[in-house]
């Protein structure tokens, strides 16, 4: 290692919003920056988090909920933490079983990912079936505090399916998904590409919905950093924020898109075939068989203004904790969470004089932004 170079110690988990990530320290951005960018991959989401608090990982790809958690000692091993930069926009999906799937289709749910007729079908067999709580459809996200979580509960909820007590929502690792639903341990899923692909070419699974039609435009990992680490490094964290807004910069030319493909699949990468996370790299995806559907937007990566963290982002995080009584209401933590996904750290190290003013979110059941 240069050691002109500062070490930076990074967590991830496989998955292919890694990428930027992955492309600062393999592409040379972060190098650029006077960083020596070490990634280390993780198993699970509850590792990136205890690890991040003990000070095994200098920074790690994060689940956008999981800052606002562990300011408002909400989880394990809580610690403040900061959200100073957005890493991927979209990228998740819900996945059912192909005998789930089929099912839905008889009860009129749309081939192409709707969240209004797949989420009615959903809800006609849920109720039709009369099932008691031993025979409830299971379904599989990879945190309580995670996107995942939230927009899965926020489908099921609009369909009038209480996810509480409807279904039985449990958590497991991103990587297990696809195979835990064909072993039949699984109804269905919300998790990111490219395990949704992984059940689909499978044959195993299909893709209901996915996270751009249910919250267009939304953040789904962040760059975690805790306030203590952040504040002890103040030059460190600025360089690498560049390194990494140069390098989603990359993942977001369509010419970059099979390169990319090829070094996410690597073995201490995602360890998966490089076809399965060119779909969602592409914006041509695979809802089944015998269903694809040309989504552009399905996962993006942008570095400059679209990077930049937004209160807005954290309080709709902040709202689906209280609405699943996960946190309590207070002013406190509110203004904790404006000062989680502030965009201030982000646009003093790129030097962005002005930041579009971010819309309120919209999700597919709403009009008027409330987003409720």
């Amino acid at each position: 290692m240069d050691t002109h170079l500062t070490p930076v110690i990074a967590g991830f988990i496989p998955l292919l919003d890694s990428a930027v990530l992955v492309a600062a320290r393999e592409m040379g951005f972060a190098e650029r920056e006077g960083i020596a960018l070490k990634l280390v991959r993780e198993t699970s989401w509850a590792n990136i988090r205890d690890r991040i608090a003990v000070g095994h990982f200098d920074v790690a790809h994060m689940l956008a909920p999981m800052p606002i958690a562990a300011s408002l000692n909400l989880t394990s091993l809580a610690v403040p933490m900061l959200a100073p930069m957005i890493l991927g926009l979209g990228g998740n999906a819900i996945t059912v079983s192909a005998d789930l799937w089929r099912n839905m289709a008889g009860w009129g749910a749309g081939p192409d990912g709707d969240p209004v007729s797949t989420g009615a079908a959903l809800a006609k067999i849920v109720r039709d079936s009369g099932a008691g709580p031993e025979a409830r459809l299971r379904f599989g996200v990879v945190h309580p505090f995670s996107g995942h979580a939230y927009e899965l509960r926020y489908w099921l909820a609009a369909a009038g399916i209480d996810p509480d007590t409807d279904v039985e929502i449990s958590v497991i690792a991103p990587q297990l998904m696809a195979d835990a639903l064909a072993a039949g341990q699984l109804d269905g899923f919300c998790v990111g590409e490219p395990w949704n692909t992984v059940a689909v070419a499978a044959g195993t699974g299909r893709i209901a919905t996915y996270k751009q039609a249910i919250w267009p435009d939304s953040p789904e990992k962040v760059l975690g950093v805790t306030r203590k680490w952040a504040e002890a490094h103040p030059v460190t964290l600025s360089a690498l924020m560049r390194a990494v807004s140069s390098a989603a910069d990359w993942c977001a030319d369509p010419a970059n898109a099979e390169p990319l493909a090829v070094l996410l699949a690597r073995p201490e990468i995602l360890a998966c075939p490089v076809e399965v996370c060119l779909p969602a790299l592409k914006g041509d995806m695979q809802l089944g068989r015998n269903t694809s559907r040309r989504i552009p937007e399905f996962l993006t990566f942008s570095g400059g203004a679209r990077a930049a963290p937004s209160p807005g982002h954290g309080q709709w995080f902040y709202e689906q904790m209280v609405r699943w009584g996960q946190a309590e209401p207070s002013a406190e933590a509110e203004a904790s969470v404006a000062r989680i996904f502030s965009p201030g750290l982000y646009q003093s190290a790129l030097g962005l004089e002005n930041l579009p003013r971010q819309a309120p979110a919209r999700l597919f059941d709403r009009q008027d932004g409330t987003g409720g």
